[in-house]
């Protein structure tokens, strides 16, 4: 058996770590917006090569209050994708706003800067560029129309911790970078958590009120804010890990070279990665026209896959609103059509890799 994930393989090879820090929050008894959480915060923006780091409950909630922070309201529109996770566009009607969903790009499955522009209106706020399955959107020439039509640019980093654009880290790009730690990201807590990233000390500062029942001080609210605070012990936790991430990200460069040079006379197209980016390969996805037996192939073979995402947020149930149908994003709705995730952690071994890749090799003939 090949499982797509094995999060306790990972947990094995830093299980000292982990417990003794556990314990260390334990015993100082700090558990809401520690030490741990502040540390975190500044290691993990520097990461980014951002200045500031706000601890959020969830990359959901990462998205949600940057929207709030970038004034974000009822009536306005924020351009993003249809082929990502349903928490990208949540995210924007939770600010009680709009998505306006626009096709991505048919070789790297992100937004197409080309078509940004047809979208915007006199009620755009925003736009969120999705950096999906670990690879970097194309962020210059969006950044290039934001400029030009005063728009904020929210980026969702959550599948792409460590991923760079022309050698920059995700997130620090925009005006905020928003990012999740759910426990399969390639930065994962044991729970849930989120973190906004930014260099406006001004957005920094609406954030730390929003995420705190907009309290500058104890009981002093100075605006309507939420309950949405990391948590001290995810946070002690993602401080282990973070030292880590550079070097498992590596391996997942790896396993994903590995991956292609078994796949290239196969008949499934192998993911590419773009002149300007440093791919993470959150997902490895390839695509078949014959997805579904190839899918059931594997199963038969004891390896197990995901579909991430099969149905565009513009032809799920919660949007019909919209009044979008099929056809209204022709790239986005083939990729859902063909993608398929193969397993890709650090801890897949070499053997584990090459009998993949001839299951499949033997399915292509």
């Amino acid at each position: 058996m090949i499982p797509f994930l094995d999060l306790r393989e990972e947990y094995r090879t830093i299980e000292s770590e982990v417990l003794e820090t556990i314990s260390a929050v334990m015993r100082r008894g700090n558990f809401i917006l520690g030490e741990n959480v502040k540390a975190f915060e500044e290691e993990f923006a520097n990461y980014c090569g951002a200045k500031f780091g706000v601890g959020v409950g969830s990359g959901t909630e990462a998205l949600h209050l940057a929207l709030l922070a970038c004034g974000v309201k009822q009536g306005d529109e924020v351009i993003t994708v249809p082929n990502t996770a349903a928490a990208t566009a949540l995210a924007v009607s939770s600010a009680n706003a709009k998505p306006i969903f626009i096709d991505v790009s048919q070789e790297f499955y992100t937004i197409d800067p080309a078509k940004v522009e047809t979208a915007i209106t006199s009620r755009t706020k925003a736009i969120i560029p999705v950096h999906l399955y670990g690879h970097p959107a194309d962020m210059d020439p969006i950044m290039e129309i934001a400029e030009r039509y005063n728009l904020r640019i929210i980026e969702d980093a959550c599948q792409a911790h460590g991923a760079e654009y022309k050698g920059q880290k995700v997130g620090s790009i925009g005006h905020l970078g928003c990012f999740s730690f759910y426990p399969t990201k390639n930065l994962g807590a044991y729970g849930d958590g989120g973190m906004v990233v930014t260099k406006d000390e001004g957005l920094y500062e609406k954030l730390c009120l929003l995420r705190n029942y907009g309290q500058s001080d104890r009981y002093h609210h100075i605006i309507k804010g939420y309950n949405s605070r990391l948590d001290e012990i995810q946070a002690a936790m993602l401080r282990v890990k973070l030292k880590k991430l550079d070097k498992w990200n590596e391996v997942r460069r790896n396993i994903a070279d590995a991956y292609n040079q078994l796949l290239e006379n196969s008949d499934v197209v192998t993911p590419k990665e773009a002149s300007y980016a440093k791919h993470v390969y959150h997902l490895y996805v390839i695509r078949s026209k014959r997805r579904e037996k190839l899918k059931s192939f594997l199963e038969k073979r004891g390896i197990q896959t995901l579909i991430h995402y099969p149905i565009p947020l513009h032809l799920q149930k919660a949007y019909r609103e919209l009044g979008l149908k099929d056809g209204s994003y022709p790239q986005a709705e083939k990729c859902a059509e063909e993608i398929l995730s193969l397993p890709i952690y650090p801890e897949l071994k070499s053997e584990q890799i090459a009998y993949l890749g001839e299951v499949i090799n033997e399915f292509s003939k």
